[in-house]
Formats: C-alpha cells, sequence, structure tokens
C-alpha cells in the first residue's frame, strides 16, 4: 500500500518551468541560439503552407462521400439525431463560401496560437505542447500529448512525403519528359491499384511490370525516401542552415501563391460564386474541419525555442504572425480558386489548385511547382520539430537517455533526426499514408486543446509568474479555443476516432511498462532546479 499511493499521485506531478529551463541551460545540452523573429516566421509560413492547401482546398469546396458508417463523421450522427433525420455518408462542401471555411479553421488555431504563444514565452524549452502540459497537467498528461504529436509530425509528414513524391514524378514528365517505372515511385498498393485501373495513367510511367523477389511482387517509393534523408542529412548538419533553407523555399512557395491569386484574378467568373454558400452552415463547418489540415504545423516553431536568440519575445511573433499571414493567403486564395470554375468541378480533385489553371499549361506547371517546394519545407519543419520533442522526453527519463543526446560539433538533436528520418523514410517508402490525414488532425487538435487548459490552469496555479505575452480575457479565450477544436474533432470520421484512441493505448501501455519505472521526476531525480548536470549517456 506504501508504494501504491505515491505511483497514482505522481501521475500528474508538474515539473517547475524554472526547472524546465534550467535544464534547456546546462552546457552539455545546449543547442546554438541562431534564430531569430523573421527566421521563426518563415518557420511557421514553411510547415503551414503545403500539402493541405495545394490538395485539399478542392475537397473543402466541393465535398466528399463515404462509403461506410465508419468513415462518416461523428457530427452527422449528431445533426441526425438532432433532426431525427438519416445520417449523411459525408461532408458538405463550402462552394464559394470557402474563404469563410478559411476563416474558421484560422479562428480555431488562432486561439490556439495565442496560448502557445504564452506559454512559449514563459517556458522557452524544446518540446512545445509536451512540455507545457508537464508545467502544467502533469506527467502522464504530458506523456499522452508527447505520443500524441507523433501523429501531427511524423505521421503527417508521412503523408506529405508521399504527396511529395507524387508531384516530383508529374513534374519530371511535364518539364524534361523523364519518366520511371512504377515499381520505383510507388508504394506496392498504389502501383498494383494503378497497373488494376489501367488507362492513360500508365503513359506516364516507364515501365508497368513489378519485379519479384522470392516470388513476391515489389514496389518501393524511392523519391519519398530521397527527399526525407536528404532533409535529414540537412538538419543534423545544423539549425542555421536549416532555416536558411526553409526560408528561400518559403520565398519560392510564397510568390506562387501570389502568382496563383493575381494572375488567378483575371480568370475569375463572378457567376461562379452563386450561390454562395450553396450547403449552409453545414457546409462551412465541414469544409473547415476539411481544410484544417491546412493549417497545421505553425506550432512547430514552439519545438526550437532553445535555438532562438530571444524566446521571449520572439517565440510569440514568429506563432502569430506565420498564421495571420498565412491566413490572409489562403482566403483570397480560396476565393480565387471558387470564381475561377465552378465549384462542383473540384469533386475529388487532388489537385484543385493545378487544375484551375488546366487551360494554362505553363502556369500549371508553375503550380505545381510551387507544390513541391510547399510540400518541401513542410517535411524540413516536421522533421526538426519531431526529433526535438522526443529529445525532451528523453531528458525527462521517458525515453532512453540515448535520444537525448546532442551532437558535439554542430549541436543539433542528431540522434532522435537520424532516427526520425530513418523511420518517417521507410515507412513513407512502404506504404500509402493518404489516408491518415484525418489522424493527424484528430491528434493536433487534442494538442492544441490540452495547451487551450494549461494556460487556463497555470494563470491560477503561478498566477505571479512574468509572461512576456499575455493570452487576453483568460479564461474565456482558451475555454473558445477548446470548443473550437472539440467541433472541428467531431467533424472527423468515426474510425478516425477509433484509431485515435487504439494509438493512445498503445502510449499509455509503453508508459506503464517502461516510462513509469525510468521517469526522473519520480524517481526524485529531476526535484529541483539544481540538477543541471545530465547523466553520462547524454555526453557526446
Amino acid at each position: 500500500m506504501r508504494r501504491s499511493r505515491p505511483v497514482g499521485s505522481q501521475l500528474f506531478k508538474t515539473k517547475s518551468p524554472d526547472h524546465l529551463m534550467a535544464e534547456a541551460a546546462a552546457p552539455e545540452r545546449q543547442m546554438k541560439r541562431t534564430l531569430n523573429a523573421f527566421d521563426l516566421t518563415c518557420i511557421g509560413i514553411g510547415a503551414v503552407i503545403g500539402t493541405g492547401i495545394f490538395a485539399l482546398i478542392g475537397t473543402a469546396i466541393a465535398g466528399q462521400t463515404f462509403p461506410t458508417r465508419l468513415e462518416t463523421p461523428i457530427l452527422n450522427f449528431v445533426q441526425a439525431w438532432l433532426s431525427g433525420g438519416d445520417v449523411i455518408l459525408g461532408r458538405a462542401g463550402a462552394g464559394p463560401a470557402v474563404a469563410i471555411s478559411l476563416l474558421v479553421a484560422a479562428l480555431a488555431c488562432g486561439f490556439a496560437a495565442l496560448c502557445y504563444a504564452e506559454l512559449a514565452s514563459m517556458i522557452p524549452v524544446s518540446g512545445s505542447a509536451y512540455t507545457y502540459s508537464y508545467a502544467t497537467l502533469g506527467e502522464i498528461i504530458a506523456w499522452i500529448i508527447g505520443w500524441d504529436l507523433i501523429l501531427e509530425y511524423a505521421v503527417g509528414n508521412m503523408a506529405v512525403a508521399v504527396g511529395w513524391s507524387g508531384y516530383f514524378v508529374k513534374l519530371c514528365g511535364s518539364l524534361f519528359g523523364l519518366k520511371f517505372p512504377i515499381w520505383a515511385v510507388n508504394d506496392y498498393r498504389t502501383a498494383s491499384d494503378l497497373i488494376a485501373k489501367g488507362g492513360d495513367t500508365l503513359n506516364d510511367f516507364s515501365s508497368t511490370t513489378l519485379p519479384t523477389i522470392a516470388g513476391h511482387p515489389i514496389a518501393l517509393n524511392f523519391p519519398a525516401l530521397v527527399i526525407v534523408a536528404a532533409v535529414t542529412v540537412l538538419l543534423v548538419y545544423g539549425i542555421r542552415e536549416s532555416a536558411k533553407t526553409n526560408t528561400m523555399i518559403v520565398i519560392i512557395k510564397v510568390a506562387v501563391v501570389v502568382f496563383f491569386i493575381s494572375f488567378g484574378a483575371f480568370m475569375v467568373h463572378p457567376t461562379n460564386w452563386h450561390p454562395y454558400v450553396p450547403n449552409g452552415f453545414a457546409g462551412v463547418m465541414s469544409g473547415a474541419a476539411i481544410i484544417f489540415f491546412a493549417f497545421i504545423g505553425f506550432d512547430a516553431v514552439s519545438t526550437t525555442a532553445e535555438e532562438t536568440k530571444n524566446p521571449r519575445r520572439d517565440m510569440p511573433i514568429g506563432i502569430i504572425a506565420s498564421l495571420i499571414i498565412c491566413t490572409l493567403l489562403y482566403v483570397l486564395m480560396g476565393t480565387v480558386l471558387a470564381g475561377i470554375k465552378k465549384y462542383t468541378v473540384y469533386l475529388g480533385d487532388p489537385a484543385a489548385a493545378a487544375t484551375a489553371f488546366a487551360s494554362k499549361p505553363w502556369a500549371e506547371a508553375l503550380i505545381s511547382a510551387g507544390a513541391l517546394a510547399g510540400m518541401t519545407s513542410v517535411i524540413l519543419v516536421f522533421q526538426l520539430g519531431q526529433p526535438r520533442i522526443f529529445m525532451a522526453m528523453a531528458r525527462d527519463g521517458l525515453l532512453p537517455q540515448y535520444f537525448a543526446r546532442i551532437h558535439p560539433r554542430f549541436r543539433t538533436p542528431y540522434v532522435t533526426t537520424i532516427w526520425t528520418g530513418v523511420v518517417v523514410g521507410g515507412v513513407a517508402m512502404l506504404v500509402d499514408i493518404g489516408s491518415l490525414s484525418d489522424l493527424t488532425n484528430i491528434g493536433t487538435l487534442f494538442a492544441f486543446i490540452l495547451v487551450c487548459v494549461g494556460v487556463a490552469v497555470l494563470r491560477r496555479t503561478d498566477a505571479g509568474r512574468p509572461r512576456p505575452f499575455r493570452v487576453p480575457l483568460v479564461p474565456l479565450f482558451p475555454i473558445v479555443g477548446v470548443l473550437l477544436c472539440f467541433v472541428l474533432m467531431l467533424s472527423l470520421p468515426v474510425l478516425t476516432w477509433i484509431r485515435f484512441f487504439v494509438w493512445l493505448a498503445i502510449g499509455l501501455l509503453i508508459y506503464f511498462l517502461y516510462s513509469v519505472r525510468h521517469s526522473k521526476l519520480r524517481r526524485g531525480i529531476d526535484t529541483g532546479i539544481t540538477e543541471d548536470i545530465p547523466p553520462p549517456l547524454i555526453k557526446t
């Protein structure tokens, strides 16, 4: 009985923000502080403008249908129960009102961004929502959110890498006439489906025969592996070089988005904007749930806190400025896209932005190049964020100390960066991850909810702590952020919720089998701010 009491009580034991910052200041743990507010803003834009806006905006405009109830959003069942009607197996499109959907999604992100900004300025430590939860809600909640963030960064990056590969193959064909064997640029399932379907699509490949090894046909998505490997090498080499590369890519893709808006404005037919809200409020909200994937990533800015020159000032600027800039560009892009063609044309179109310029091949190629650049920077930023969260968890003993190592020369978390690259690249090469964008969404929304709750909790438990940036109207703003994020979670399919709970169950199993016994806080090692000397295994 004496041992069971502390086990339960320490599950929700929190870690002092002072202690978290003191740990990060230990010489063996310090990383290069080279980033400024402009770099952070570019990192945020680099994470946000990518696959979502180029691939999902057409679906948000035209809607989608589902073959089964498992793939139907929970909100559809709630609406059917309230109205007494049948469950609609699909999500209504927003139509030309996609601009409103974008604003709704941005609003939900905006409340979360304010909360991230306050906590990032208070606790400028790598780890993002994981670290903030450890300081406000307790160890087990911190573990859950750290495990959950894998869905946002690692799983999300697998999907982006697969999408990058598809655009890369198309661009090589359209610009240089270069074709690849179908088995070298697709996973086995995708390659098999394309071969079975036949048609003109197969003309894009130099060979449509799958090689066999020991009697088993194989297909490997090598471009997805190569881009992840290249980004991983860059991130190991240094944060300054990574930030410079990201900034160059961001300039290119923002220029492409501005081109789309300015050039596309001359192709707009105002009649395509009528009716403006063809599916009413339900269409606007379902459009917001679909397009939310286009906004995730701004929170990756908070994972670079230990590499920022003045994190207390620059972290809020980077988080909020990147979200505002992306929202403005998205609303203008959505409005123009819906005006170029009738919204129903985009039904089931995974490349609506390029389709809008189908009559002008050179413009279509330019938009595709912008999409490729956009996805490259998303891969870069997500590959930057995930290793730093693993590093923070290893520092606390929740993962093996091996993962907390910092490169002696480059001062980057090279162990976690390499392993993240191996796993993300390997899975992206073998599996079609496109269906997991909803799983990424639910993981991100859950993280946003806990960050909003964390701000309200810390205002009560540590009201006197200096806050360089303060969320206005607490607890109202955090509560609104929680409610908006929860409504968007309800707009996700039943199957996504099932997968999410299974993922959390696996995480809890790991926590109780390993992390409980190795947690430094639970073992009494992380009890004071004088514990600045890392364990021997951290030294490199």
